[in-house]
């Protein structure tokens, strides 16, 4: 078993046991990847911070259910999935829509002076670009592409069939490709 292992069980077992201290550096070593997990999925930093946070909370009230069958970090990913997800679809029932998804600026690309800023920016039209998509298409290949989840999570997350799954995110793929297209 390796250190990290060991310390990462270690750590588990203290904050179990309610030492805040243990509970800090979980956080710590957690909280950046977990925020951005919940910003693609919610859209809004403050928001995505406010699920991160409870995702957290969720996690240390419920710790004692980690069974270890998973690594603890896809466990806790799981769960802020879950939450942002949740905390979208309220949301969208509220009828809440931001400024940032009515407008898209588009950005002058002159002066470009080497391949990783050529990539990056790429990145980020591909990134805006996703935004516009249907919310059913965004989710799932954000799950997909940048979580990392395969089709039969993805569909057990958005309470789908895996052909379900799988003809969404074929859909989601093309309708992304159409608007890269209309951007460039």
């Amino acid at each position: 078993m390796s250190q990290k292992k060991v310390h990462i069980d270690a750590l588990l077992q203290s904050c179990i046991d309610g030492k805040q201290s243990a509970q800090l550096e979980v956080y710590n070593r957690y909280y950046k990847a977990m925020y951005n997990t919940a910003f693609r999925i919610v859209k809004n930093s403050a928001e995505a911070e406010d699920v991160m946070q409870e995702s957290f909370l969720n996690a240390f009230t419920k710790l004692h259910t980690f069974k270890g069958e998973v690594a603890f970090g896809a466990w806790l990913k799981r769960i802020v999935v879950n939450n942002s997800i949740y905390h979208y679809r309220k949301q969208r029932k509220k009828k809440e829509v931001a400024l940032e998804d009515i407008m898209y600026k588009v950005e002058d690309n002159d002066g470009i002076t080497s391949d990783y800023v050529f990539t990056d920016q790429k990145a980020q039209k591909v990134m805006e670009t996703m935004k516009r998509l249907k919310d059913n298409y965004r989710i799932s290949l954000t799950l997909h592409l940048i979580e990392g989840y395969d089709y039969e999570e993805i569909g057990t997350i958005m309470n789908m069939s895996y052909a379900n799954c799988r003809t969404t995110i074929s859909r989601a793929k093309e309708s992304l490709r159409q608007k890269m297209l209309i951007v460039n």
